[in-house]
């Protein structure tokens, strides 16, 4: 198929990158250049602008930082429905949006995109830099089951795993349901890591013992936040790479916009939020979420 692409960064880099290893012709674009640059290395085409990049496509794929830039990609902005490349997009085409924004603006977009005849489904991705360059990503879906079961032979070729969570704008909400739990068991294991090095416990030794016992989860099994514990996770190369702290804040305000929208108790979410703000504030914006760990070592140390 005829894909065209928006968002090459960190994620968006290798799963476009996945679509033409899969035999997929990929015409790429990106307001930085030199993104560009790596992505037509792997064998995609730069387009010269974002309406080249949709002309006689079969699927449009987005993976863009913010709702702003959805908005403004496909309508062109927070108050237009016709500035932005939507129009532009052939009726047959499928178009699949991977950011993770409020389940608002997807649905927003996608009821636009409906009213124009054409069809657009949010999916949002878990699994992170290593996930998509693997292409082991897990899509969480929002939209018609069809449109799902159409996009399922793209994103199979840049992921492990596809579900349907719902209708539009269902996938973000599931997606940031998500990433809030990832944020609170985070922070419990550094938290618990922290204590156990403080009365003198080797953290490789405690991460065995409660992986095998009732404080198993996924950052002690995949992602230790503990430098030395793991190979290959950003705990272990100064905390570069991976999910950025402040990506985590940014989804972590829209779990919070979420539950204030239907008065779901988040205590916890709330409480992951505040730890995650103040650790990005004192220069850890850019560093992996595991770097939380640095969060707990006593001040000498630091």
């Amino acid at each position: 198929m005829k894909i065209g692409f928006f968002g090459v960064g960190h994620m968006g880099g290798p799963m476009a990158a996945n679509l033409v290893k899969a035999g997929h012709e990929v015409v790429a674009f990106d307001l930085m250049p030199a993104l560009l640059e790596t992505v037509v290395q792997e064998g995609a085409r730069a387009a010269s602008s974002a309406v080249d990049a949709v002309a006689g496509v079969d699927v449009v794929v987005s993976m863009l930082p913010s709702a702003g830039a959805v908005r403004g990609l496909y309508l062109g902005g927070q108050d237009k429905v016709d500035g932005g490349v939507l129009s532009h997009i052939d009726k047959s085409a499928l178009i699949i949006d991977c950011s993770t924004i409020d389940a608002d603006t997807a649905r927003d977009v996608a009821a636009i995109a409906q009213e124009q005849g054409r069809v657009m489904i949010d999916a949002p991705v878990s699994g992170g830099v290593g996930g998509a360059k693997a292409g082991t990503l897990t899509f969480i879906c929002g939209g018609p089951e069809d449109a799902i079961d159409r996009a399922r032979p793209v994103l199979e070729c840049m992921g492990a795993q596809v579900f349907r969570a719902g209708d539009n704008g269902a996938g973000q909400l599931a997606k940031i349901c998500n990433n809030m739990l990832l944020a609170i068991h985070m922070i419990g294991t550094a938290e618990a890591l922290q204590m156990g090095a403080d009365h003198g416990l080797d953290p490789a030794v405690l991460s065995d013992i409660m992986k095998a016992s009732s404080g198993d989860n996924w950052s002690l099994d995949k992602y230790n936040p503990w430098p030395g514990v793991m190979e290959n996770v950003p705990s272990s190369k100064d905390y570069e790479g991976g999910f950025a702290v402040k990506l985590m804040n940014k989804d972590l305000g829209l779990a919070l916009q979420a539950g204030l929208s239907t008065q779901s108790a988040t205590p916890m979410g709330n409480l992951a939020k505040s730890l995650y703000a103040a650790h990005g504030n004192h220069g850890y914006a850019e560093k992996d979420f595991s770097s939380i760990q640095r969060f707990f070592r006593h001040k000498e140390s630091k």
